[in-house]
């Protein structure tokens, strides 16, 4: 597999047992990398090493509990709780998978991979957070009782609008897009109480064809003004019915409904804690659920809906999603953050650009929102661009997506190697940014003839 979990100063949070530990948990998920390659090695001691990780990593979790006990930290009711969602949910779930899998390659290389992701953001977020004072964006969601409740509300009142067998596939929606949606932003508030809650809902354009269009019996494949209409009073009704199981929404009342640009919506995710936040997938198209409570919205974010205003503004939505531009849509995929952004703002105005920051994130965005090109870093730790790229070649989905591999190194032997896996081409990151940017340009007007 040739992957290698690199460790980097920046994962240092400044205390040192915990520094020491994670250290540790790198080496040991290094060890079982290099291990996994060597297809001689059996069964038997593939299951030791990962069982040795999982023994490691849970006596690292209460290590970690007892200094943050020790140093009265905030935040330690939130971080012990995401400690046991990996602990009772995330590992058991991959555990299945290894069994199911009889631990073949894919499935030790999918724990592996999984298992480092999460210790690398975990490292970088939330352990961070108990010495910087740095922002737990997550800090803020209901209790895990609270939260398991919320999704059975919400999924048995999908069956029972839509009759979908739907399920949650993520509980820490960072507000993604996928596809063409549409974003409903909902506020209730309460007589003399200043504080709100916000509900936005988000909706794929087809799940709203496949429902709410087939209820009314329209027969088109684009959202109207009718379908519109028609979905906001049925959110209404979804979210009343979710209230009705929150004894602490008692007394509050609809005071604003907004329609929102991805944009809008984006920007309120970037600064706000989530108290719920849920992406589902119906089996209609994706649908996501989220609260924000207490917060005060940017007043000018969008116009308020209202009886007197409802029609026209419904129709300046519709209007303004017809006018997007349909833009090439290009996923850049690379470890480094450098790259990343120069690579957006070199090609932003031509194209829409999405950025994964690993290959794990690269596939979970082409589930999400398939791109029309995917640019890909050919050296990444742990999931490298050949990984990716089998990956993607695997499912019948997504071989049809172009890739183009992303090199520092166009030297005889690199070259062979990345040409041998018969991608779309190979960019070498070192060429002028015109140069990138005209290459790219030439492949998109080569597959349009």
């Amino acid at each position: 597999m040739e992957s290698k979990l690199v460790w980097k100063d920046e994962y240092n949070i400044g205390v040192d047992i915990l520094d020491k530990e994670h250290q540790r948990l790198f080496k040991i998920i290094n060890k079982l990398l290099v291990f996994s390659d060597e297809e001689k090695k059996s069964q038997w001691a593939c299951q030791e090493g990962i069982k040795f990780f999982k023994d490691h990593a849970m006596n690292h979790f209460d290590e970690e509990e007892e200094y943050m006990e020790s140093v009265n930290y905030e935040g330690l009711k939130t971080h012990k709780h995401i400690h046991q969602v990996f602990r009772e949910e995330t590992l058991p779930a991959l555990e299945k998978e290894l069994e199911q899998m009889d631990y073949s390659a894919n499935s030790v290389n999918h724990f592996l991979g999984v298992c480092a992701g999460w210790l690398v953001g975990h490292t970088l977020t939330e352990d961070r957070a108990i010495v910087n004072g740095g922002v737990d964006r997550w800090s803020g969601l209901l209790p895990k009782e609270e939260q398991e409740a919320m999704k059975k509300v919400i999924i048995q009142l999908i069956y029972d609008m839509f009759s979908l067998e739907s399920h949650v596939i993520s509980d820490i929606y960072g507000g993604e897009k996928f596809g063409k949606g549409v974003y409903y932003r909902l506020v209730y508030g309460k007589e003399q109480v200043e504080e709100k809650c916000e509900i936005f809902m988000v909706f794929e354009d087809r799940l709203l064809i496949n429902t709410v269009g087939k209820i009314m019996g329209v027969k088109t494949d684009k959202l109207d003004t009718m379908l519109l209409n028609a979905t906001r009073f049925m959110a209404r009704q979804f979210v009343g019915r979710i209230m009705e199981h929150l004894s602490e929404m008692d007394g509050y009342e609809l005071k604003e409904e907004n329609l929102l640009t991805y944009e809008q919506f984006k920007k309120v995710f970037e600064k706000e804690k989530l108290q719920v936040s849920l992406l589902i997938d119906t089996g209609g198209g994706y649908f996501a659920y989220s609260t924000i409570a207490p917060h005060l919205l940017d007043k000018e974010i969008a116009a308020p809906i209202g009886a007197e205003n409802a029609v026209a503004e419904i129709e300046k939505y519709l209007m303004e999603k017809k006018k997007e531009p349909a833009k090439p849509k290009i996923l850049l995929v690379d470890d480094s953050l450098t790259i990343r952004e120069g690579m957006k703002k070199l090609l932003e105005e031509t194209y829409e650009v999405m950025l994964a920051n690993s290959g794990v994130a690269a596939l979970r965005s082409i589930i999400l929102d398939r791109p029309d090109l995917v640019l890909l870093d050919y050296e990444m730790p742990v999931c490298d661009g050949k990984q990716v790229l089998e990956m993607i070649r695997s499912e019948d989905a997504f071989k049809g997506i172009p890739v183009i591999f992303l090199t520092g190194r166009t030297d005889p032997d690199t070259v062979r190697k990345l040409t041998a896996m018969r991608p779309d081409g190979y960019l070498a990151k070192y060429l002028k940014p015109s140069e990138i940017k005209n290459k790219i340009d030439e492949f998109f007007e080569k597959i349009k003839n």
